[in-house]
C-alpha cells in the first residue's frame, strides 16, 4: 500500500513507515471501488442463497473462476425486491449493482438493484436501452424515411450468401422482375464481428459508383429466421448507423413477422420477411405487362374513335357548298379583293382632302380668336368692373355714415341722457334694475338716484 493512500494526513519522518487502521484502509478500499468502477451488470449462478426476516436477501453470485457476495435489500413499503424474479440456488441470472465494501467484515459485496433471467434477459434490456437512444437521435422518425423507387433498375442485397434467405429472394425477383439487375454483397449475419460487415456491406453498396460497378437503386438488409441471439447482429448499433446514414433507400428484412430488430425501426421499409422484401422492392412484371395490354386497348379504341370523328366530319364538309362550288366561292373571293383594292386607292385622296380643309378651318377659327386680342377685351372688362367696384363702395360706405348720424341724433333726443338733462331722475334697484314702483323698495334697501351730473345713493326707511 502507498505511503500517500490519504492525502490530508500529515507526511511521518523520512524513516518512519506510515501505519494505517484497519479501518482507514477499508474505508480507502472501498472510496476506490465506488467511484473507479460503480455500477456494473454481473451474470452468474446464485448459491448460498438466503432471504432474512428483514426481507434481505443475501447471495453468492459465481462463475467457474471466481465468486461475489451479493445483497439485495427489501426496499421500504413494498420493497423494489419483490417485483424482481424469484431467486433460488442454481439459478443463472444478470444482476445491476453498485460494488462496495461492507466495513464490519472487510469483504467486498455487489449491493443489488436489478435482477434478471440471464441471456435473452440482458439482450433485451440492451435492445430497449439501444432503442431509447437512437429514438431520441430521431433515427426513427418518420420524416427522414425515403421513399422507394418505383420501377427500381438494379437491387443490393446485403446478406449471407450461403443463405436460404437469399436464394428465396433471387427466385420471387426472378420471377416478378427479371429484367432488373441484382447485386450480391456477402455479408455474415451471424457470429462475432458480423455487425462490422454488415455496416460495412451497406456502405459498400452506397460506394458502388466509386468502386467502378453500375449503381443501385435501394438495397435490401437481412436475413432469415433465428433466436434473438441469432439476429442480435441486426441490433447493434453500428448496423443501425449504417442504416441511417445510408444515401440509398434501405429495405429491413431479418427474420420472422414476429421478429423486430433495430435495423427494422431504423430502415426506410419494414419487411417482415426476405421473401416480402423481395415482392415489395420491385413490382410484379406480370401485373405491369397486363397493365400495358390494358391501356394499350383503351389506346386503340381511342384512336379509332378519333379516325371515325374525323371521317364524319370530312363526310360533312364534302357535302357543303364550300367543297361542291370551290371555283366559284374563289371568284367571289378575287372580286372581294377587287372591291377592297379600289377603296384602298381612293380612301387615302379623301383623308388627304379632309385634312386640307380641316387645317384651313383651324387657321381661320385662330386668327379670329388671335390671343392678344382676347386679352385686351379682358383687361377693358376687369378695368370696367375694377370701378364699378370701387363705386358701389363708396355709394355703400356713405349710405351707412348717413344712417349712423341720424341714429346717434335720435338716440340723443330719446336716450335717458337726455331726459337727465331735462331734470329728470332715474332710480336704480342694488342690482341695477330701473325701479318703476315702490314695492320695489322696500324699507332697508339701498337704492341710487341717477341725476344729470351724477348718482346719489341712499337707503330706504319706511314704506309710503
Amino acid at each position: 500500500m502507498s505511503d500517500d493512500l490519504f492525502g490530508d494526513q500529515a507526511a511521518p519522518a523520512k524513516d518512519e513507515p506510515r501505519v494505517y487502521s484497519v479501518t482507514e484502509v477499508t474505508r480507502a478500499v472501498r472510496s476506490a471501488l465506488e467511484e473507479q468502477i460503480g455500477t456494473v451488470w454481473v451474470e452468474g449462478e446464485i448459491s448460498n442463497y438466503r432471504k432474512q426476516a428483514s426481507g434481505h436477501q443475501y447471495f453468492t453470485l459465481k462463475d467457474a473462476g471466481s465468486q461475489l457476495a451479493c445483497v439485495l435489500f427489501a426496499a421500504r413499503g413494498g420493497g423494489a425486491w419483490r417485483k424482481q424474479v424469484p431467486l433460488s440456488d442454481g439459478m443463472q441470472v444478470q444482476v445491476r449493482g453498485a460494488l462496495t465494501v461492507y466495513e464490519a467484515r472487510g469483504q467486498y459485496q455487489l449491493n443489488v438493484q436489478l435482477v434478471q433471467a440471464g441471456g435473452a434477459g440482458l439482450l433485451q434490456a440492451k435492445f430497449e436501452a439501444l432503442k431509447r437512444k437512437l429514438e431520441a437521435e430521431g433515427l426513427f422518425d418518420p420524416e427522414r424515411k425515403k421513399p422507394l423507387p418505383a420501377f427500381p433498375n438494379a437491387i443490393a442485397l446485403v446478406t449471407s450468401p450461403t443463405g436460404a434467405a437469399l436464394r428465396d429472394m433471387l427466385n420471387i425477383l426472378a420471377r416478378r422482375a427479371p429484367s432488373v439487375r441484382v447485386v450480391i454483397v456477402p455479408v455474415r449475419v451471424q457470429g462475432a464481428g458480423a455487425a462490422r460487415e454488415i455496416a460495412d456491406g451497406i456502405e459498400q453498396a452506397n460506394r458502388f459508383e466509386e468502386l467502378g460497378i453500375a449503381p443501385v437503386d435501394v438495397i435490401v438488409v437481412g436475413r432469415g429466421g433465428g433466436s434473438a441471439e441469432d439476429l442480435w447482429e441486426f441490433n447493434e448499433e453500428i448496423v443501425a448507423r449504417a442504416i441511417a446514414a445510408s444515401a440509398l433507400p434501405v429495405v429491413s428484412a431479418v427474420g420472422h413477422e414476429i421478429d423486430f430488430t433495430i435495423a427494422d425501426f431504423v430502415a426506410d421499409l419494414r419487411a417482415p420477411t426476405p421473401s416480402a422484401a423481395a415482392e415489395l422492392v420491385v413490382p410484379d412484371s406480370g401485373d405491369i405487362l397486363r397493365r400495358i395490354a390494358e391501356l394499350r386497348t383503351q389506346i386503340q379504341r381511342q384512336a379509332l374513335r378519333a379516325v371515325d370523328q374525323h371521317r364524319a366530319r370530312l363526310a360533312w364538309l364534302a357535302r357543303g357548298e364550300l367543297f361542291r362550288e370551290p371555283t366559284q366561292r374563289l371568284r367571289e373571293a378575287a372580286q372581294r379583293l377587287d372591291l377592297a383594292a379600289d377603296a384602298l386607292q381612293c380612301r387615302p385622296r379623301e383623308v388627304i382632302e379632309i385634312a386640307r380643309r380641316r387645317l384651313t378651318d383651324g387657321v381661320a377659327a385662330l386668327r379670329h380668336h388671335r390671343p392678344d386680342q382676347q386679352l385686351a377685351i379682358i383687361r377693358q372688362q376687369f378695368a370696367s368692373l375694377r370701378r364699378q367696384l370701387t363705386d358701389h363702395s363708396a355709394r355703400r360706405l356713405a349710405e351707412l355714415r348717413h344712417r349712423f348720424t341720424k341714429a346717434r341724433d335720435v338716440l340723443r333726443v330719446l336716450g335717458p341722457d337726455a331726459t337727465l338733462a331735462r331734470g329728470y331722475s332715474v332710480t336704480l334697484a342694488s342690482d341695477g334694475a330701473v325701479i318703476t314702483s315702490v314695492a320695489q323698495a322696500p324699507p332697508g334697501a339701498t337704492i341710487t338716484t341717477r341725476l344729470r351730473d351724477g348718482s346719489i345713493a341712499s337707503e330706504v326707511k319706511s314704506a309710503p
